[in-house]
This record gives structure tokens, sequence and C-alpha cells, in this order.
């Protein structure tokens, strides 16, 4: 953990102590969380992302399916940071459309990992019935833990059918780690940590009947069932996607896949609240 994560981390222990909150699942909130880099608008640093307009494609390569949405350059991450074994360098393309599936399922061709050095080429939208999403750079990047949403850790923590009591704990954790995170930017991509989802978590809809855990056993990070899926990205798509209202799109995969570099293994998700 970064100093900065350590910090949040005994603010959190501080302030759930006061709220009178049992201190083993104040340990395990801390535990699940997740690096995340959240990145926005704005800023003088360097090119960090690029949202929207014609994506950069390899020779050879076909045009995926959807709409490109954004282009995230590794080498500009901190190693570490987005907690996945994601390439140190080349290019990660995310790629969707507006159509709502809050179910999702895997489709092969919404991400691109583009080697370093690859040639590349515009490659235009040729869907003429919609324009490529609008152009922005994102040179604003923050990393920081990113806990889970409070019915997911509810659903990891005690399996099965959790009563109403562990339900409002979970409420109760949420909002005292919410109280000493302190403010962010407005964020458009979110690269690794937990899902922010206005319906269902895409990470738990990823999950086959093989992933299951045990009541009452929370997985780890490293483990090989539903430990092993994790969120790639999530596009918050604003303004940009009018047929949306407050639309989002998840790409989630298998760490073991982001080590493989099998981003053809992807599922998405996309939703509105």
């Amino acid at each position: 953990m970064t100093d900065a994560s350590i910090d949040r981390a005994d603010r959190f222990r501080d302030e759930a102590a006061s709220r009178g909150l049992p201190p083993e699942e104040v340990e395990e909130w801390i535990r699940v969380a997740r690096p995340a880099v959240y990145l926005a608008e704005g800023g003088d640093g360097p090119l960090v992302a690029r949202v929207g307009g014609d994506p950069m494609l390899p020779h050879g390569v076909p045009r995926p399916s959807d709409p490109f949405v954004a282009l995230v350059d590794l080498a500009a991450l901190p190693p570490g940071v987005t907690g996945l074994p994601l390439p140190a360098d080349g290019r990660l393309l995310l790629f969707s459309g507006t159509e709502v599936d809050s179910t999702g399922g895997e489709v092969s061709d919404a991400v691109l990992y583009v080697p370093a050095g690859a040639l590349t080429t515009p490659r235009p939208l040729e869907d003429s019935r919609r324009e490529p999403y609008r152009s922005r750079e994102l040179r604003t990047a923050w990393h920081q833990p990113s806990a889970q949403m409070p019915e997911s850790f509810a659903l990891d923590r005690w399996g099965g059918f959790p009563e109403d009591e562990q339900f409002e704990l979970a409420d109760e954790l949420a909002d005292a780690w919410a109280h000493v995170g302190g403010y962010r930017p407005s964020w458009s991509l979110q690269i690794g940590g937990h899902p922010v989802s206005p319906q269902n978590d895409p990470v738990h809809y990823a999950r086959g009947p093989e992933d299951a855990r045990p009541a009452g056993q929370g997985g780890t990070a490293d483990d090989e069932g539903a430990g092993d899926w994790a969120l790639l990205a999530t596009w918050r798509c604003g303004d940009d996607v009018t047929e949306l209202d407050s639309g989002v799109a998840h790409w989630v995969i298998r760490r073991r896949d982001v080590a493989a570099r099998r981003f053809d293994r992807v599922h998405r998700y996309v939703e509105m609240a």
C-alpha cells in the first residue's frame, strides 16, 4: 500500500471505531479494497488516455464491431497502481456500443492490446448511424484504494442470502469509508479497482457457477475462482451518449487472462441509472 492508502485506512479505522463498527469487518473492508486509477479531463500532466474520435489500429487487424471508446497509454501508468498484471507499455483500446446490456457477456473484440512500436493507422467508424464519441484528452490521473459496493461486500462476506443487518452493516462501512475519502474530481475513466455501478455488480455477473465462494468465505485477490475476476475498466459516458441516462460501460476480465494478454476473453456490460 502507498503512504496515502495507509493514511486513508488508518483514518477509516478511526472513523469506523467512532461509529462502533465491528473491527473484524473494518479490517475485511480494507483487505478487499483494490488499487485503481481514475482519469479525468484537464490538468497539464502527460496524456494518459484519449476518449473518443477514431481508433489507431495495427495493420491487418479487423476493425472491432463497436464504436471506439478510449485509448490508454499503459506506459503512463506507474507500476502497480491498477492492481492488474497489465503490460508495462503499449496501448489498451476499449470499444463499446450504447445498447443497454447489464447482464453482459464475453465480447471478443471489446478490448484490443496494441504492443509498443506497432505500426497503426486511423480507422474511422464505418457505421454511418452514429458519429464517433466526442474526442477528449485525459491528463488528470490519481490513484487510490477502491472499495467494493456495499451489496457486493455483503454477498462476498456472508454468502448466500445475507441478513438485513449484514446489508446495513455494509452500508455503514461504505459511509464511513466515503467520509474519510476526501474530494476528487469527476472522472471519466477508471482502470482497475472495484466497479461503481448504478444497477448491478458486473464482476459478480461475470462469475460462473464454478467460481462460487462457500458461504461466509470471502476470497482473496489471487484466488483462481471468484477472486480471479476483476474490473478492467469503467467508462462514464456522461453527455457523450445522449441515449443513455447516466450511462456506464464496464469491461471485466480474469486476472490470469490479463497476464496472458487474452483480452479477447473480456466481458462487457452497459447500463444506465
